[in-house]
This record gives structure tokens, sequence and C-alpha cells, in this order.
């Protein structure tokens, strides 16, 4: 039996997902609330192992209220449940504690799949939102400004700018051959082979 409370703003959300708990033989549904006030005591007593979060609700947010009680109830997993899908509140419900992210085009069967997976210790998104994941963490892991030294930073800013290698070395007084040697490296720690794929892996152009 997997125990689950409810903190959804909309009286028709709210109410389908408490049918669809009520429905399954192996679900329990433990509480239900139309906003995190009133949530956050009910579910910190019952320490339910599922919490379906809406993020959206007038006062407290669902992502505020999931890193509030997160540390009051370290076995409940919380799933958000919204229509939200762009980066930030994704990875603003994902850093405060969430396990889970569903849209609220969601199917039931989905959703009732996504609270199994869930208390199995998964971790069930949308597919939009799972794409957004990966990308992220893609991008996370191109190389960038971090990857360069400050003055290779310099340099490649300049030759973004259209200075000319001369140009930089007195701008920097150093030599044209260390003004060379410091655009080799930044080719090879970006893993490009000219100027152009360098300035537009780390400046986006």
């Amino acid at each position: 039996m997997i125990s689950v409370s409810i903190v959804e703003d909309l009286p028709e959300v709210r109410s389908s997902i408490e049918r669809l708990i009520r429905e399954q033989p192996d679900l329990l549904l433990l509480s239900s609330s139309s906003n995190s006030e009133d949530a956050m005591p009910l579910i910190k007593e019952a320490q339910p192992d599922v919490v379906i979060m809406d993020i959206n609700m007038p006062g407290i947010s669902g992502i505020e209220c999931i890193s509030k009680i997160k540390d009051d109830c370290p076995a409940t997993q919380f799933m958000i449940f919204t229509i939200y899908e762009n980066d930030e509140k994704v990875f603003n419900a994902l850093a405060a504690g969430a396990s889970g992210y569903l849209l609220k085009k969601t199917s039931p069967e989905k959703i009732l799949e996504a609270i199994i997976e869930l208390n199995k210790g998964g971790s069930p998104m949308s597919t939009q939102i799972a794409r957004k994941v990966i990308n992220h963490f893609k991008e996370s892991n191109v190389p960038g400004h971090d990857s360069l030294t400050k003055k290779e930073n310099e340099i490649l800013n300049l030759l973004s700018k259209g200075f000319l290698y001369k140009e930089i070395a007195a701008k920097l007084s150093i030599s044209v051959g260390t003004v060379t040697q410091h655009i080799h490296n930044i080719y090879e720690k970006l893993h490009v082979t000219n100027k152009t794929e360098a300035i537009n892996k780390v400046y986006r152009k």
C-alpha cells in the first residue's frame, strides 16, 4: 500500500486526482489540500510515501512548500504536478527536493505509473521535462569560459571583437608568439579548430 497526499488549488484537478487514488486498491489517500499552508502540518504528521504537489498556488508555492518540509519528511517522495515546463521551474523544483515532475496533461495511467515508480526510488518525468534535464546537463558539459584561464578568456574576448594577433599582443603587453600559443591552447580546450568555432562555442553567437 502506497500512501499519498495531494496539494492542488484547482478543485476540479484535485478531485480528479483524489478519485484516481481512491479507485486503486494499492493506494491510500492520506490528505488533500488546496494550499501549502494547510498541507504542511498534515504532511508532516502523516508522513505519506508520495506527495503530488502543484507549483503555482496562492500563498506559499509548491516549490517553497517542498523546501520547507522536505527535511521533516525524509522518507516522503515529492512529485510536481503542474502546467509549467519552463527550465527555471523544473530546476528549482528539483533543487528544492522534488524527485518527479509531471505535466498536468499526463494521462491517469501515467500518473499511477509515476506514483509507483517514485515510491520504488525512481524519478518519473514527463518526456518534455526529461529532455530539458538532459539538454541542461549536455550544455553544462560544453567547455566554455570556466575551462579557460583569465588570460585565455581575455584573448578570446578580444578576438571576438575583431582584434588582430598583433593588436592583442600590444593591448596585453605580450608577444605575438605568446598570443599564438594562448590561442592554440584555447582551441585545444574547446575542441575547435578556428576562432569562429571558439567564439561561437563560448559566446553562443
